[in-house]
């Protein structure tokens, strides 16, 4: 059964047809239809020039009329219907310089991937494929139209989506192409870091991400993009506490044993836990090699890193949290009830715990702490961790305590009496606090 977006798009086909113009589908959507796949979007191309387009469709934006696209919005779905065009030179490493309108082969000789080079005729149902795209997807297979070094050059990014295509649909990348492209890997920083942040995401989001994290090694695209992570390589650990091997070694293993849906946050941490680690090794006197303040010179490593990228700001601060706490997890066993309840409590704990898991699980495979923590999220499950509070700042005032620090300094003990049980009402916490803190009428000591 087809869906909305597939039934508006083969109306909108359908339109241009009845115009006189050619209309097939592109790229991705056409990639997936020969897998087998259900498309998650539809773009469009024609032989219609970017103003028919417009004069064909009510809701229609020039969002790259340059180029030859028009972005058409019907039924609530937004679609990209280009023009078929040919590319003159490109001159920054992703924009052409100019482009001519051209016929449906030309326009598939400009793209980047033999996958992404396909089109499909929603009338005829049928695939047209100009550059072996089946016969590719058939032997899964990720190769240049083309010739690769010009691919490349033409937009530096394409690099990146050579890994990401192989990491997300498991291919092999083309030996040309792979030659290609480790050639010149260095040149990926000249993209913006947006793109390349995109990229990385979809990459280190796919449950192939351990194929993504060796691919972008062995090409030099790591040592290009985060040349802190590539300077794990060789950094030492104590073998009693890390059997694989080094940081890198040990962060590549941490990837394997994520869970298959991550968010953003969670799989940086992965990727940035240990990162200050070659920066902060020393050697002490007994000869055990120490990495003493790698949590908090991570956590600043990490927001450098990810503002670098152009994460954002929610991003950056839920991922640097846990950096930052990742070394808090060995001491939960001895914590107080009311530091281990507010250490629960916080936004990026759940992801904290899943990072604690795989970083036990990616060296001493000891995960007592991680199972204690569990017992304890099911021990506290039955009220809110941290419930209402007993006593608030009006009731302060009320016992004629004006608000300063000393305001904070009462709430937070109320708070880890209430947490450890030694608080249970309000009327307990008032009369506990008058006595504690020795108030009075006026809120005078007395």
């Amino acid at each position: 059964m087809k869906s909305p977006m597939e039934k508006t798009a083969r109306e909108i086909a359908a339109r241009v047809r009845e115009n006189g113009h050619l209309a097939y589908f592109a790229g991705g959507c056409v990639r997936d239809i020969v897998r087998g796949e259900t498309p998650k979007d539809f773009d469009i191309v024609t032989d219609a020039t970017p103003e028919m387009v417009q004069r064909l469709f009510s809701r229609t934006y020039a969002v790259g009329a340059h180029f030859g696209v028009i972005l058409v919005v019907e039924n609530g779905f937004q679609f990209e219907v280009a023009t078929f065009r040919s590319d003159d030179a490109y001159v920054d490493g992703r924009h052409p310089s100019a482009v001519h309108f051209s016929s449906p082969e030309e326009d598939a000789k400009r793209r980047d991937f033999t996958i992404n080079g396909m089109f499909y005729d929603p009338v005829a149902e049928k695939v047209i494929d100009f550059v072996g795209g089946r016969a590719d997807i058939e032997v899964k297979l990720v190769r240049a139209i083309g010739d690769p070094a010009q691919r490349f050059a033409e937009d530096r990014l394409r690099m990146l989506r050579a890994v990401r295509f192989a990491t997300v649909l498991d291919y092999k990348i083309d030996n040309q192409t792979w030659g290609a492209l480790v050639a010149n890997a260095v040149s990926i920083n000249e993209i913006s870091a947006e793109r390349i942040r995109e990229e990385l995401v979809r990459i280190f989001l796919s449950p192939n991400r351990t194929r993504g994290w060796d691919l972008l090694d062995s090409s030099g695209l790591m040592r290009a993009i985060l040349p802190e992570i590539d300077a794990m390589k060789g950094c030492a650990q104590p073998e009693q506490f890390h059997p694989e091997g080094d940081v890198f070694e040990h962060t590549r293993l941490m990837l394997q044993f994520l869970p298959e849906k991550v968010s953003v946050p969670l799989v940086f941490a992965v990727l940035l836990h240990d990162v200050a680690k070659p920066r902060m090794a020393t050697v002490d006197n007994t000869g055990r090699i120490r990495f003493n303040e790698h949590d908090r010179i991570g956590a600043e490593m990490t927001e450098e890193i990810m503002r670098r990228l152009r994460c954002s700001g929610a991003e950056i601060d839920a991922t640097v949290e846990m950096v930052r706490q990742h070394m808090v997890f060995k001491d939960v066993p001895k914590m107080r009830i009311a530091k281990l309840k507010r250490f629960m409590a916080r936004p990026t704990f759940e992801d904290e715990l899943e990072l604690h898991r795989v970083d036990c699980e990616g060296s001493h495979r000891m995960l007592d702490n991680y199972e204690f923590l569990l017992r304890k999220r099911e021990e506290f499950a039955n009220e809110p961790i941290i419930p209402p509070p007993l006593v608030r700042g009006d009731d302060l005032i009320a016992l004629g305590l004006k608000p300063g620090p000393k305001f904070r300094e009462i709430l937070d003990a109320v708070e880890t009496g209430q947490l450890e049980g030694t608080l249970r009402t309000s009327e307990e916490a008032l009369e506990w606090v008058k006595h504690e803190y020795g108030l009075g009428e006026g809120g005078r000591t007395q």
